[in-house]
């Protein structure tokens, strides 16, 4: 059974199997895998998931991403969780049981084992992942998450113009004065 909030854009091209929920906000991108055979996958609200990302269950977790969190081009997560505010980097992969702490950042490539856990605010390199410095990017994966918002409302309408438009630089700007005082946090409820 799947639950997905009806503003939630899925691209055509993304296949989705079994016990599904999207919060309202995200978006799911092109030539994405999503199977919940077992256990539930379950995305918070103003999540992207981009271009190619795999997303399964584990044989004993399930897969849970937080809110205002980008999983990016040919991520693999399995059977994982994702807290609030993360960005996992360019072909990251995310093992069974593993736990990514809020605020994070996993960089590309990095390859986390199974049943790793990962404190808040962590910078997340290498293979096998190790954290290499401490930095709360909350307010900086929460933009990167509005970018990808308008992205989708604008493939929705069929354009693709997004970050190109003549008004990107004026909305980009009062988007990251609104994250600074949380005021788009407001916005949501």
């Amino acid at each position: 059974m799947q639950s997905i909030d009806p503003s939630v854009w899925i691209h055509e091209s993304a296949v989705l199997y079994g016990r599904i929920s999207i919060e309202a906000g995200s978006s799911v991108w092109p030539n994405t895998v999503m199977r919940a055979e077992m256990h539930e996958i379950r995305i918070g609200r103003m999540t992207n998931i981009q271009d190619f990302v795999m997303l399964h269950v584990g044989y004993e977790t399930p897969t849970v991403i937080g809110d205002f969190c980008s999983i990016t081009h040919h991520c693999t997560i399995h059977g994982a969780t994702i807290g609030d505010g993360c960005l996992i980097g360019i072909n990251a992969t995310i093992m069974d049981g593993a736990v990514i702490g809020a605020g994070s950042i996993v960089a590309g490539g990095a390859f986390i084992p199974e049943g790793r856990e990962y404190p808040p605010n962590s910078i997340i390199m290498g293979s096998p992942a190790k954290v290499k410095t401490e930095r709360d990017s909350h307010r900086a994966n929460r933009l990167n998450a509005w970018m990808y918002n308008r992205n989708a409302a604008f493939y929705r309408d069929g354009r693709h113009d997004a970050w190109s438009s003549e008004d990107f630089d004026q909305w980009s700007a009062a988007k990251a004065a609104e994250i600074r005082t949380d005021a788009d946090l407001e916005l949501l409820d």
